[in-house]
């Protein structure tokens, strides 16, 4: 058995809407219009944004990145019009980084259908460095 190579999947109820923002804001690389999903490519995985009539509110983080810099990724994607979430009781920086108790810095954000998506900047624990 090969499980090697996952597919991501999220949903959508406005296609043209959520392709602007997977293609254009995230700069995700497009690949197909399908009678059914989006497909993009995310590094070297498949995207498939579901095309449904109705999506369902999921209130947890359904996708996620890990990235290099966090900090420089959270400013260029506000600058593009994303706007971070900050969560009560969660001490988050002005750029609404998290800290956990890992080390790991973390953002959320929403797509146009309220889908909740992360970035993650991997840490050590205990290294405690600030950004």
């Amino acid at each position: 058995m090969d499980l090697t190579t996952p597919i991501l999947f999220a949903a959508t109820a406005d296609a043209d809407r959520s392709r602007h923002f997977y293609e254009k804001i995230l700069r995700l690389e497009f690949i197909a219009d399908e009678p059914y999903a989006l497909v993009f490519r995310s590094g070297d995985t498949q995207l498939r944004i579901q095309k449904v009539y109705r999506k369902p509110g999921i209130p947890h983080t359904v996708l996620g990145w890990a990235v290099a810099d966090i900090r420089k990724t959270v400013r260029e994607l506000a600058a593009a019009g994303v706007e971070f979430i900050r969560y009560p009781g969660l001490e988050q920086d002005p750029d609404a980084l998290w800290r956990s108790p890992s080390g790991a810095q973390v953002a959320w954000f929403r797509d146009p259908d309220e889908n909740t998506l992360s970035l993650t900047e991997q840490g050590t624990y205990g290294a405690g460095k600030s950004g």
